[in-house]
């Protein structure tokens, strides 16, 4: 592992340990990861990048807890993951973290305010709470007045805002994105860029995003390649602070 001018002697909010994953047995095995060691500060943002079976969407379903390791540890703010509960990770997903997908993954019958408030429903919160947060979190990507449209009649950028919006509206320690950029033109891609980018830097939300797009990786701090199921380079990001 590299990135040793990323505050490495800082106490990191997650952490890789020689971290590998083996999907099925036999001549039908498959390594997707061959001991990745990979840890993230608090504040960082990381974009991971690499080609197809590389490696990097099995990381990142580990880092959101969607899968766990055949060996290896996995840190969490200082919880190894591994020895948690199913019941424990699905609670540390809840309140520590944040999803963004490339196909939005919004509910096609529900509003832009009721997607929204999905992340606050589980977790218990008062209807009157969540709707004044999840009415804040759509003016904070710019959608104040489209709370209550339907995702069909919103744009593709606009429908990745309110994705946006859920993924923040519970103001998670760390943001994963997959590929959020994937189905939008390049002017909408770069407004969700820099919406990123500042809640990077304006609410210290950690990202890791997963990406194929050179121009997107450069908005992070740092750039980790992927190559058959090991990392093959972490270096700064060109917008580095």
């Amino acid at each position: 592992m590299s990135g040793a001018d990323n505050g490495q002697n800082a106490q990191p909010l997650l952490e890789l340990r020689q971290v590998t994953k083996v999907y099925g047995s036999g001549v039908a095995e498959m390594q997707a990861l061959r001991g990745v060691s990979l840890r993230i500060n608090p504040g960082e943002f990381v974009a991971v990048m690499g080609p197809s079976g590389s490696g990097k969407s099995t990381c990142m379903n580990i880092l959101g807890c969607m899968d766990q390791p055949t060996a290896g540890r996995y840190w969490f703010r200082e919880v190894d993951v591994g020895g948690l509960s199913r019941d424990q990770r699905t609670l540390l997903r809840r309140h520590y973290l944040g999803f963004i997908f490339q196909g939005f993954n919004l509910l096609n019958r529900t509003s832009a305010l009721e997607n929204v408030e999905l992340p606050l429903i589980y977790r218990g919160m008062a209807q009157e709470q969540r709707r004044a947060a999840a009415y804040q979190a759509l003016e904070t990507v710019g959608l104040a007045g489209w709370e209550h449209h339907m995702p069909n009649e919103l744009s593709g950028g606009q429908q990745q805002r309110v994705a946006i919006a859920r993924a923040i509206v519970a103001q998670p320690l760390l943001l994963l994105a997959d590929e959020p950029t994937g189905n939008l033109d390049t002017q909408r891609s770069l407004e969700i860029m820099d919406l990123l980018t500042g809640f990077n830097r304006a609410l210290g939300i950690t990202i890791v995003m997963v990406t194929h797009e050179a121009d997107m990786a450069a908005y992070a701090q740092r750039i980790v390649h992927f190559r058959d199921g090991l990392i093959e380079s972490d270096r700064t990001g060109d917008r580095a602070c």
